[in-house]
């Protein structure tokens, strides 16, 4: 994997939340800030696609002849069991 070195501009606000992680001890510089910072936008970009996709496939799938009971029972039935 390449490195690209970048430069940005910050707040002071910005950088002293930065400077913050970093004295609790989370990272150790302020680019492992940045990066796990880019990481979880990254995850939340493509949970919110799979959330996008999902909800298309639900539209297209029609209407639903099932009552809200037997929607329900069916989602109970996929949640994954504790213990």
């Amino acid at each position: 994997m390449s490195i690209v070195r970048k430069t940005i501009t910050l707040t002071q606000a910005q950088n002293e939340w930065i400077k913050g992680q970093i004295n609790s001890g989370s990272f150790t510089n302020d680019s492992e800030v940045m990066r796990d910072l880019i990481r979880k936008a990254q995850q939340e970009d493509s949970q919110i696609a799979a959330t996008r996709a999902a909800l298309v496939r639900g539209e297209k799938s029609g209407l639903s002849i099932r009552n809200p009971e037997e929607i329900r029972a069916a989602v109970n039935k996929r949640k994954p069991q504790n213990g």
